[in-house]
């Protein structure tokens, strides 16, 4: 069958975009199931992996990572805390501001539930070649991004900060 070299991009364009559909709404369930786990709204759990993979930060700077309103984000914090998630301390250099720390103790009771998913993520990854990887990693970070900058419009929150790599 000979095919219509016009049209290969389009289709594999569109088979991406529905790809990236059907995980992100896989994602959002895992993520909400692992929420639920941990009595979470999965925004909670979110906000935290941001402190698990970042460290501490400001409200403002939770603000920033996670394209919310800085207002919503004063409640989450707020919610966080009475769940015994987070805590507010001191800023180290600055003390008009605080910084959101995580309980580790409570970040460490939660990652058994992502064994499963790690671990065959991981397998799956060992299909490809590192080239092939790279690739793969420079995508979802350039989409994660898009994805940032999408949720920043939606909340009326268009900072400046851009995904890095160490932020996926």
């Amino acid at each position: 069958m000979v095919r219509d070299v016009s049209s290969a991009k389009p289709e594999a364009i569109e088979k991406l975009l529905d790809a990236a559909r059907v995980l992100s709404t896989e994602t959002v369930m895992f993520h909400t199931a692992i929420a639920a786990a941990s009595g979470l709204s999965a925004t909670e759990s979110k906000a935290a992996d941001f402190l698990a993979r970042l460290g501490p930060l400001t409200p403002k700077e939770l603000a920033e990572h996670s394209g919310l309103a800085p207002a919503s984000v004063t409640a989450l914090i707020d919610r966080l805390e009475r769940k015994g998630v987070v805590s507010r301390k001191p800023h180290p250099a600055d003390r008009r501001k605080v910084l959101v720390e995580l309980d580790e103790r409570k970040s460490a009771a939660a990652a058994p539930r992502w064994d499963y998913l790690v671990s065959s993520v991981a397998e799956l990854c060992a299909r490809y070649s590192a080239e092939q990887l790279r690739t793969i990693t420079e995508f979802v970070t350039e989409a994660a991004a898009i994805t940032h900058r999408a949720t920043a419009r939606l909340t009326g929150n268009e900072s400046e900060r851009q995904v890095r790599r160490t932020d996926v």
